[in-house]
C-alpha cells in the first residue's frame, strides 16, 4: 500500500520560541490582540510502501526520531494516508 505522511515539527512545551513570539507581535500589530501562545514549526513529507496504515505510522514515527535535529528540544505529530490514485 501507498502512504503519504505529513510530519509536523514544533520547539517542545517550555522551550522558548523565539520565531513564535516575532509571528505573534505582528499579529497584534495588525490588529488581533487576542493572538497567543503563537508556535513556529516545520513540516516534511514523504511517501512509503507499507503492508497497512500501522506499519506505515510506526515507520514514520522511526523516520521522523532518526531525522530530528536536536530531540530535547523538538518534538512531532506524524499523520498518515494511503495515497488513493
Amino acid at each position: 500500500m501507498r502512504c503519504k505522511a505529513s510530519v509536523v515539527v514544533k520547539l517542545r512545551k517550555g522551550v522558548l520560541d523565539p520565531q513564535g513570539a516575532a509571528v505573534e507581535g505582528a499579529l497584534r500589530s495588525m490588529g488581533y490582540a487576542d493572538a497567543a501562545g503563537v508556535r513556529v514549526g516545520k513540516c516534511f513529507e514523504f511517501g512509503l510502501e507499507a503492508a497497512s496504515l500501522d506499519e506505515a505510522r510506526n515507520r514514520a514515527v522511526e523516520i521522523s526520531r532518526r531525522i530530528l535535529a536536536n530531540p530535547v528540544l523538538e518534538d512531532f505529530t506524524v499523520e498518515v494516508q494511503p495515497v488513493v490514485d
